[in-house]
């Protein structure tokens, strides 16, 4: 690259412009639909339409903002063109109302922040009716009880743009939406984007791209009329929570593949750009601007748009195993958050500074994150961050739920992804086969069916390890729901738990089965999986022996898997289109060598890194009491324990979900 500052801003003014003018053959008449080629969302072709328009007009909103008045592509009037067509109730190219479409609320809150940024250049400009009708058609988001997560701020945005424009609002949302948010703080900057059985479970990039940006431009846009203190509160929030986010990107500018939308790609960058914007920030602006530049070459590079420049659905590759029901063909287009960044004037350090390198450069690292329960390491030597999971799975733990491949994995980083076979947005169905397997502690059945970990437990976090327990369950159909619906049948079985010790590439996996109320022995075998690389389809990169199984990816990353106790046989399995990294794919697991003994240690080395390992960690297990032991003494001597319990056979919460 090797770009002065000010080429580095031309190119994302230039990368903007393509993205905005790619959508144009695909706008309806008067611009106020964009429908773009490709399956429709599970909202249907009206809803995608407005989405269309709704997330590019956020980049535009982000593109116009900073540059002064330049416009040289005329987008303050092709927006503004649409803007009158789409809130037109007679006009054939009307916008689907809130009525009609729920989606159509997530859409205004765009809708309504680019107004805000552009103000002078549209909304000033629009004529009276049109401006009326645009506040008409945001109106009945009023007093609607929006569901308990990120949807709120979507109210929240649209009513405070409104209340600064002379539209409708009522104070009663307002102290709703702040109230729920700090109920849904978890500390330590993180936010679960809502409760799930009244807990904070769900940890993902939503609390980058939403649950950070919302509420500070909810203060930006209400300005003086922001409650008091408010403001503050949310940029110390914000400021802790960049501390981790910086370690949350790999050298190769990639985010963390954990959770869902992740077709929103570099809108990871949201909470990054809007804490420069709002001085909410603990980063250098190089280092701001160097993740963002990292960030952004990491999608284009690797094929996120497609020959027409449209943003495709998927990470690289187009790959609908990611994908959500409501994802359709616009929804890539919230990566227009990544753009904040134009917003701020060029003369803002950010744009003026050196780059700096990014944490993962800096050194290794090893942290604990108690908020989402993740244990994180990073390595300069390959770039890798990786997370090892024992907090969040998305899940009410008061219900059994089958795995969502991108919540309930136990581990997950930023250059690999988890095995996610089939289209979800193709059916519940899609996927039911294949069972939990990379990162993955399951129990197999006589009929070599993998069980599920959701719900999970946190037992215990310190230093570098951290313990969760889960209840292994089957699926009893094909239509199993992969959010666990109540209508959901599930076989139970014995109780699983896990310890992790995480430093540098290396995990060390501590696994005991014991039985739950009531349960026998039935010739379970205790399978451990590895991480899934992406591989050469022609090649012959994965080898097993033993108790040691590895794969060579084609990124050249190693994955291996060591069964160091009670897990002697180790072999590689390989996967076709289940993995958003590559058509090929690969996972080492070991396994006992027969059914598993309950109340007894089982211990796997999991290793991901641009190499091999030079050493392995030493792990002794023992006993105390009833407490199973593995001290660990690493390579350079550094020493962790993980004490995992006995299970508590008579606890069973899912007791009415046990039926076959």
């Amino acid at each position: 690259m090797n770009r002065t500052p000010a080429e580095d801003r031309a190119h994302w003014e230039r990368t903007a412009d393509q993205l905005l003018l790619a959508v144009r053959p695909y706008a309806t008449g008067e611009h106020a639909l964009i429908d773009l080629p490709g399956v429709p969302s599970a909202n249907g072709a009206h809803s995608d339409g407005l989405e269309g328009f709704a997330r590019t007009f956020l980049l535009a909103g982000f593109r116009l903002a900073g540059a002064g008045g330049n416009d040289p592509h005329d987008i303050a009037g092709w927006y503004a063109q649409g803007l009158a067509a789409g809130t037109d109730p007679k006009n054939p190219e009307r916008w689907p109302t809130f009525a009609e479409c729920n989606q159509a609320k997530v859409e205004a809150a765009s809708i309504a922040l680019a107004l805000h940024e552009t103000r002078p250049l549209i909304w000033d400009r629009l004529d009276d009716q049109a401006r009326q009708r645009v506040l008409d058609w945001f109106a009945p988001m009023v007093g609607d009880p929006m569901p308990g997560n990120n949807w709120i701020w979507f109210q929240g945005i649209t009513e405070a743009f409104a209340r600064t424009v002379g539209g409708q609002w009522r104070q009663q949302d307002l102290d709703r939406i702040i109230a729920l948010t700090d109920g849904w703080y978890a500390g330590d900057g993180w936010y679960s984007d809502g409760l799930t059985g009244g807990a904070h479970r769900n940890f993902d990039h939503y609390n980058g791209w939403a649950m950070h940006l919302y509420p500070l431009w909810f203060c930006r846009i209400l300005d003086h009329a922001a409650p008091g203190g408010l403001l503050d509160r949310y940029r110390a929030r914000l400021h802790r929570f960049l501390e981790d986010q910086r370690l949350l990107i790999g050298a190769n500018g990639s985010p963390l593949i954990q959770g869902r939308s992740l077709t929103y790609r570099h809108a990871a960058l949201a909470s990054l750009w809007t804490g420069a914007l709002f001085d909410a920030t603990p980063l250098a602006p190089g280092e701001t601007r160097a993740l963002a530049n990292r960030m952004l070459h990491h999608f284009t590079d690797h094929g996120a748009m497609d020959e027409q420049g449209l943003l495709t659905l998927g990470w690289h590759r187009p790959y609908r195993g990611i994908l959500q029901v409501y994802s359709g063909p616009a929804s890539p287009y919230w990566a227009s958050k990544g753009f904040i960044g134009l917003a701020l004037p060029p003369d803002h350090p950010v744009w003026t500074e050196g780059e700096a390198q990014l944490a993962v450069e800096q050194g290794d690292f090893t942290r604990a994150l108690p908020a989402p329960g993740w244990l994180v390491s990073g390595t300069a030597a390959d770039g890798v961050v990786r997370v090892v999971n024992h907090g969040g799975d998305h899940a009410d733990p008061a219900r059994l739920h089958a795995d969502d491949p991108c919540y309930a994995r136990f581990a997950y980083s930023t250059h690999t992804a988890p095995e996610t076979p089939g289209d979800p947005t193709a059916g519940p169905s899609a996927g039911a086969d294949a069972g939990p397997l990379d990162n993955a502690v399951v129990l197999l059945d006589a009929a070599g069916r993998a069980s599920h970990r959701r719900p999970a437990t946190r037992i215990s976090m310190a230093g570098a390890t951290a313990v969760s327990r889960s209840r292994a369950h089957w699926p009893q159909d094909a239509t199993w729901d992969p959010f666990g619906g109540p209508d959901t049948p599930y076989m139970l079985g014995p109780w699983v738990t896990v310890g992790s010790a995480l430093r540098g590439a290396i995990e060390v996996r501590a696994v005991r089965v014991d039985p739950a109320a009531g349960d026998e022995p039935t010739g379970h075998v205790l399978r451990i999986g590895g991480w899934s690389l992406a591989v050469d389809s022609q090649g012959a990169p994965c080898a097993a022996q033993g108790a040691t199984a590895r794969v060579a990816g084609v990124d050249g990353l190693i994955s291996s898997l060591v069964g160091a106790h009670g897990l002697p046989a180790a072999s590689v399995v390989s996967g076709a289109d289940s993995n958003a990294l590559g058509d090929a794919s690969a996972t080492p697991v070991v396994r006992t060598d027969g059914p598993v003994a309950y109340g007894t240690l089982h211990i796997a080395l999991v290793h991901l890194g641009g190499s091999d390992p030079a050493s392995l960690p030493r792990v002794t297990p023992r006993a105390e009491g009833t407490t199973l032991v593995a001290d660990v003494t690493w390579a350079d001597g550094a020493r962790d324990v993980i004490r995992l319990p006995a299970a508590e056979k008579e606890f069973d919460p899912w007791k009415d979900q046990h039926r076959a």
